[in-house]
């Protein structure tokens, strides 16, 4: 195939924070906004980049591989790093893409841009694979290219959504189930306007933590962990906390999704509230912004729960809402914020949505 295009949505991760590299588990949404990309061959090995908003054509060479750069083109270049290694064949390429998403509001544009680009140069050069494949390639591509230790978690969403359902991922098994989200409710997603950016230290640092904790316990992972063995382990008090929102995170997924398949979303309202607390006191990646948000959010009729949603230290909180409720709420939380704060925040209203699903891959 000469010329391709390809779909990836974001993801807003409805709970589960910071599990995913644990071992644990997570329940997400794709959304209906994500990255488009436009790609065809190129002669020898000559590859363009260009994004919409972002200036100009970025040239590069494959030659003996690439450089990063710490520049957003390090997504798709780790990409197709990844499948040369894979066995792909190595031809040039131009990819032009767009997004729907707005940057840095913690809905995973990067995870987007990745399976973007992966299920586009794919199609432009087959290499048989499935698509957990492809969601374990973009993730190394972070992982070892672009440098950010993420899990699983935001590329398998951006592979496996389904219209009317959460994902369900188990990051030990790596299954994926679809739990169907209940009729008559929504997720309204808000961006504080405080860029959220993971490249940075934070994200590395807790991980760190966590793995220390683990170490502590003698425990392969948090996964393995409960809160009252946790409590009871010699652990220093900071990883102990950074350990106690992944143990308890694990624990409010496993009652959310036995809520859902029984038909009460009100549990999980709850428990989207309690994450949210345990972010602010034990995980420390809410911000005083983050925290306004879910304040406002939660003290509106017809909001069920809310949350931050991704990483942290900035970016959205995610809220579960009744469809009818969904635009005053929106209003409400985006005026008592702006009066409180002195930003503006920026929302919408979705339903769970499908995700890159292409035909090729199974």
């Amino acid at each position: 195939m000469e010329e391709a295009k390809a779909f990836a949505p974001g993801r807003v991760e409805v709970l589960g924070n910071h599990t995913d590299y644990n071992g644990g588990v997570v329940l997400s949404a794709a959304l209906e906004l994500g990255v488009e990309a436009s790609a065809r061959r190129l002669p020898g090995g000559r590859v363009e980049l260009q994004s919409e908003g972002m200036g100009g054509v970025e040239g590069f060479e494959r030659g003996g591989g690439f450089v990063r750069s710490g520049k957003w083109t390090d997504y798709p270049l780790g990409v197709a790093e990844m499948l040369a290694a894979a066995g792909a064949e190595a031809g040039g390429f131009s990819i032009s893409f767009r997004s729907t998403l707005p940057s840095g509001a913690g809905l995973s544009s990067s995870a987007a841009l990745e399976v973007a680009t992966a299920v586009a140069l794919l199609r432009l050069y087959p290499l048989p694979m499935g698509r957990m494949d492809v969601a374990r390639l973009c993730r190394r591509a972070e992982n070892e290219f672009v440098g950010v230790n993420c899990g699983l978690l935001d590329q398998a969403s951006s592979v496996f959504g389904r219209r009317g359902h959460l994902v369900f991922l188990d990051c030990r098994s790596e299954g994926v189930e679809a739990i169907p989200f209940p009729e008559g409710l929504g997720l309204l997603v808000v961006d504080s306007g405080v860029k959220h950016a993971l490249v940075g230290g934070e994200y590395n640092e807790r991980r760190e933590q966590c793995f220390e904790a683990a170490r502590r316990m003698g425990v392969a992972a948090l996964r393995d962990a409960s809160g009252a063995q946790l409590e009871a382990a010699a652990v220093p008090e900071l990883a102990k906390r950074r350990a106690r929102h992944v143990v308890g995170e694990n624990e409010r997924v496993f009652r959310a999704v036995e809520a859902l398949r029984r038909g009460d979303p009100r549990v999980l309202g709850g428990l989207m509230v309690e994450s949210h607390r345990s972010s602010m006191g034990n995980f420390e990646n809410s911000t005083a912004e983050l925290d306004a948000l879910v304040d406002f959010a939660v003290s509106q009729k017809g909001c069920l729960g809310a949350r931050l949603t991704g990483g942290g230290f900035g970016g959205s909180i995610v809220a579960l809402v009744e469809e009818g409720s969904a635009q005053r709420v929106l209003e409400d939380v985006v005026s008592g914020y702006r009066e409180r704060t002195g930003n503006r925040a920026k929302g919408f209203f979705c339903r769970p949505w499908d995700g890159a699903l292409p035909d090729e891959i199974r």
